[in-house]
């Protein structure tokens, strides 16, 4: 029998982890760092890329900071072209920014729905398109002969519910979007992954106010939560499989969870 190489060392892999200044991103950078991948962090704050770099590197690790809005698409293609000015490939990419705002159709912001819009699908349109090409490469050039796309999606993308209607709308387009690129890109080698998380603790929690606030903080007082290193994990599996073997999806819920 064909012996199976598992693909569980990223060293020489460069991966991108967007919206890495907290939660499930910081966990993400920080788990493929410990499998020896230099993570590239993207989000827009600063100081808080800075720290997690600092933190990474103590830990024998490797990483460097962007600053970058991801919604603005030159920010976003730039950021990529910064890549590759840097270290020349993209092996892995973690589609994770994003933003929650709930409340009715008829009561939430339209400001909140064109960030979440932006952000939540514009943002990943623009990082993959620009990360194509040199994905493409790596599956090629690499030893490991694939490279990988992670999109962080939620259990909103599979479940539709009341004051949730427009992030609703973002995860179940993503969704869509990822199984579509996912046969696209069959013959070149490139991982499309979706993982749809359930309750996470996350500061993606903490924009909500009023009446909706008070019904998530219910939720998560009635369940055990995951924490963000429990997706981190799930994205570690996926981009660590052999070359042969793809996880297309990953539900990923608390015990709990219904």
């Amino acid at each position: 029998m064909e012996k199976i190489t598992m693909s569980k060392d990223l060293t020489g892999t460069i991966a991108i982890v967007t919206g890495a200044s907290s939660g499930i991103g910081s966990a993400t950078a920080r788990a493929l760092a410990k499998k020896n991948a230099t993570v590239v962090l993207i989000a827009r704050r600063k100081i808080r890329l800075d720290t997690l770099v600092s933190e990474i590197k103590n830990e024998g690790g490797k990483a460097v900071a962007i600053e970058c809005d991801i919604s603005n698409r030159q920010n976003a293609e730039n950021a990529v072209a910064d890549v590759i000015r840097q270290f020349g490939q993209i092996d892995i990419l973690v589609n994770n920014a994003g933003v929650m705002h709930l409340g009715t159709v008829e009561e939430t912001s339209i400001d909140g729905w064109e960030q979440m819009i932006d952000l939540n699908q514009k943002g990943l349109l623009y990082m993959t398109r620009a990360a194509l090409p040199y994905l493409k490469l790596s599956a090629i050039n690499s030893n490991r002969k694939v490279a990988d796309i992670v999109n962080i999606s939620s259990i909103a993308g599979r479940k539709a519910s009341a004051t949730f209607a427009v992030y609703n709308m973002t995860k179940f387009g993503l969704n869509g979007f990822s199984e579509a690129l996912r046969q696209e890109l069959t013959d070149s080698h490139i991982r499309v992954g979706l993982i749809e998380p359930g309750a996470v603790k996350t500061e993606l929690n903490d924009h909500h106010q009023g009446n909706i606030k008070e019904q998530i903080d219910t939720l998560f007082a009635s369940i055990e939560s995951l924490n963000p290193e429990d997706i981190a994990d799930g994205i570690v599996y996926m981009v660590t499989r052999p070359a042969h073997a793809a996880v297309a999806e990953m539900l990923i819920l608390p015990t709990e969870q219904k």
